[in-house]
């Protein structure tokens, strides 16, 4: 068994080497989309949004964590086309105000300076789901981690799902399995998850994510055994039984505003934060094997997780004539 895992491992990482397409084809739809999309129509597009994500990380450090965020959030729902950044209006019942999002997605503002810039530069062609994609790659680079060429030509939906962002996005105390199913609904795999998983080595978690750990994991008032006891001990003195909720801690201990591999490394030494990061360390022997490969080579985790945001944001978009271009990202365009 451990030969042949050994050997899964080895092939998992000569993929994660694989260089990326310069075009992709969108899971679930027949339509490609291009890094080149906007060259002529707006050629200072990416400029404008690495630009301004520079200032808002100069600013406020925390901002990159959320951006990659709103954009996993924004996948996992209906596709990557911008339905988590729409209010409530109309028959539209914002997934803002879901679990996964309500008090904690933020940057929504941010996305807002990004596309008032474009549409000075270059009016109703830039998509929203398009800047949500830029950005979080930018994100990523800004705070030391990889780069990689965004296919786009993404179009922003009309409507959102707030039942499917309760739903289908991961959550923090869900088990292996159920998250594991969740990555496949959207044509993602176990390699997809880990990598992806990944991204906790930047941003912030509330008490209320991981609180059961403390104290009640299994229902047995006992705490989680597979969380570091002195950790433990570290977080219940901000995170009590019962009250602050919103109290924010950081993802990766060790390097909280570096994207690096000590996210993985933290697993190994039973501190992750999350039940949802621990045990990609303790319940699955193959995503184990990857867990101790990126932590021992950050230049395969980089490689892979740049591969997986690329398959992720291709994630059944809006191409060609379906969905719009909306000039605020907060509402759909008939709105006006």
């Amino acid at each position: 068994m451990t030969k042949s895992l050994n050997i899964l491992v080895v092939a998992l990482s000569l993929m994660a080497l694989a260089p990326l397409c310069l075009c992709s084809k969108a899971y679930g739809t027949g339509s490609y989309l291009f890094p080149q999309f906007y060259d002529h129509s707006c050629p200072k597009a990416q400029e404008i949004v690495h630009s301004i994500v520079a200032k808002a990380f100069a600013q406020d450090p925390r901002m990159p964590a959320s951006l990659l965020r709103l954009h996993f959030h924004d996948c996992f729902v209906k596709g990557c086309d911008a339905s988590i950044l729409l209010d409530s209006s109309g028959t539209i019942i914002s997934e803002k105000r879901s679990n996964p999002n309500r008090n904690s997605a933020r940057g929504f503002e941010l996305i807002e300076e990004i596309k008032n810039a474009l549409e000075q530069e270059c009016p109703e062609t830039v998509s929203c789901a398009d800047i949500l994609a830029l950005a979080a790659r930018d994100s990523t680079v800004i705070t030391g981690g990889p780069g990689w060429e965004v296919p786009l030509g993404r179009r922003d939906a009309r409507g959102a799902s707030l039942s499917g962002s309760n739903n289908d996005i991961p959550a923090p105390n869900n088990t292996f399995q159920t998250i594991l199913t969740k990555f496949k609904r959207q044509g993602l795999n176990l390699v997809d998850l880990v990598s992806l998983s990944g991204s906790h080595t930047i941003g912030n978690s509330r008490c209320t994510s991981f609180r059961q750990r403390l104290y009640n994991q299994s229902g047995n008032g006992q705490p989680d055994l597979t969380l570091n006891q002195y950790y433990a001990s570290v977080l219940r003195q901000q995170c009590p039984r019962s009250g602050g909720d919103q109290n924010l801690f950081v993802l990766d201990w060790a390097t909280p505003f570096k994207f690096d591999n000590h996210y993985f490394k933290n697993l190994i030494m039973y501190k992750g934060l999350l039940s949802s990061d621990e045990i990609l360390f303790t319940k699955n022997r193959v995503s184990r094997e990857l867990v101790k490969l990126y932590a021992e080579n950050q230049e395969a985790f980089f490689e892979q997780f740049a591969k997986s945001m690329v398959k992720m944001g291709n994630i059944s978009p809006l191409t060609g004539a379906r969905g719009e271009i909306r000039r605020i990202c907060r509402r759909v365009n008939h709105a006006y």
